[in-house]
């Protein structure tokens, strides 16, 4: 492996369920397709399967370039969907951004490309006096937007964008995911985001009833 080509990506998004698990598949599928070695990272994941499973952690793993261990892909997984601050006073855990550092650098050795996919919107709290940006922040890692185009995004889009910012981490990049497809003049907000975000459209995802991450990473490009 090339170490030079190395790289690593914190993705965050303008809320929950605005498809940061798609987005970061879908960059991971774009990295192999061009011949580079690619993992997900999941650091906190909060719902799970009768069987211990998390989707959004079994989603990176499947387009990972390779299956990398569980605990390193994966460091705190909690049962119920909720919050995650919330499940770990639950389960009587608390999240140590240093085990999470640990297991990144083991992975990012691995690999050209290392994408750590955050819980929720960049604010949630991941304990007492922690949440999603102190990881990123910990990571010291460039940051990539998923904006899921519904009404109220471009305010989403431009406070997240300043969170970003106030962290003193960089804004690599943010994708347009069509997660409405009813939204009224999606064209002219995603103009408006491309006017007003610091930072390059990365590109447009379409509505999709199925995720399919393999299917539309053409349509997405890396942060160089």
């Amino acid at each position: 492996m090339n170490r030079s080509l190395a790289k690593a990506f914190f993705i965050t998004g303008t809320d929950t369920e605005v498809g940061k698990t798609l987005v970061s598949c879908a960059l991971l599928h774009a990295a192999r397709q061009q011949g580079r070695t690619a993992v997900g990272m999941k650091p906190v994941a909060a719902g799970t399967d009768n069987n211990g499973r998390n989707e959004d952690v079994e989603r990176l793993t499947a387009a990972s370039s390779f299956d990398a261990a569980p605990e390193l892909v994966n460091p705190y997984c909690f049962a119920p969907p909720i919050a995650p601050h919330i499940a770990a006073a639950e389960a009587g855990l608390a999240i140590d951004l240093d085990v999470i550092r640990s297991a990144f650098e083991q992975l990012a050795a691995q690999a050209e490309l290392t994408l750590v996919e955050g819980a929720g919107g960049f604010l949630v709290p991941l304990g007492e006096s922690i949440d999603t940006a102190d990881l990123a922040v910990h990571l010291n890692l460039p940051v990539i937007l998923v904006v899921g185009l519904r009404l109220g995004c471009i305010n989403h889009a431009r406070l997240t964008a300043a969170a970003i910012l106030e962290r003193g981490l960089t804004l690599a990049g943010w994708v347009a995911n069509n997660i409405d497809p009813a939204m009224p003049r999606r064209a002219e907000n995603i103009t408006a985001l491309v006017d007003r975000l610091p930072a390059p459209l990365l590109g447009v995802l379409p509505h999709q009833a199925a995720h399919d991450p393999a299917a539309v990473a053409h349509l997405l490009q890396i942060p160089s």
